[in-house]
């Protein structure tokens, strides 16, 4: 999924037109993910090589049996080293399949636990509003929109002085109407309604006045 010339003209326009109605500023970014989840790739490999390690233990056969292959499918009474070493081999054999299988991006996204993708997304919001965001303008009015692509996940994080009058649930509303946008493959038209709600939000809570400067970019940040 990917934003296209369409979809940035429609957001920046979404907040140049929410900011003209409050002292407020809205900061917008989409990243394709928010973590390689390589870490998610060992866990699963390695609970592979301890299922086979299970299996082998409730049934040795399957080892003598791939020992024997490697014997032009004879059997016979193997010395434990060699079956060690079939062991070992069996498990280093899933082992990096199971690596290899785990590169295949979308794979590797459906097999990441929910909660530990919203930890993701989270945090990377947090790192980007911190350097962008946090601190950037005199009234300490602004807000960072985040889209995570590939997790379908999003986080709105407001400065001091709008967290201070805006309780976290107000912004369930935008939430919504971006996240259903991106399931329905309409990331641009979500985050267009998202910044109208926040822009609606903020007009009430920081109405536009005639001295609060534009202090930060208007334009969609794709990374």
């Amino acid at each position: 999924m990917r934003l296209t010339e369409r979809d940035h003209a429609e957001v920046n326009a979404a907040v140049m037109a929410a900011e003209a109605r409050t002292d407020g500023e809205i900061v917008t970014i989409v990243a394709p993910s928010s973590d390689s989840y390589h870490d998610v790739v060992l866990h699963w490999a390695m609970l592979l090589v301890f299922l086979v390690l299970a299996l082998v233990a409730l049934r040795p056969d399957i080892l003598l049996s791939l020992r024997a292959m490697l014997d032009g499918g004879w059997r016979h009474e193997y010395p434990q080293g060699e079956l060690l070493t079939a062991l070992l081999l069996l498990l280093a054999v899933k082992f990096l399949a199971a690596r290899l299988a785990f590169a295949w991006m979308p794979l590797r996204m459906l097999l990441t636990p929910r909660a530990t993708k919203a930890r993701r997304v989270r945090r990377r919001a947090l790192s980007y509003f911190k350097v962008g965001t946090e601190h950037r303008t005199a009234s300490r009015t602004g807000v960072l929109l985040y889209l995570s692509l590939a997790e379908h996940q999003a986080e709105i994080v407001a400065d001091a002085a709008i967290h201070a009058k805006v309780a976290p649930e107000t912004w369930g509303d935008a939430m919504a109407a971006l996240i259903e946008a991106v399931r329905d493959g309409r990331p641009g038209d979500g985050m267009a309604a998202a910044v109208e709600q926040i822009g609606a939000v903020l007009a009430e809570h920081f109405p536009r006045t005639d001295t609060d400067p534009n202090e930060l970019p208007d334009r969609l940040i794709a990374l």
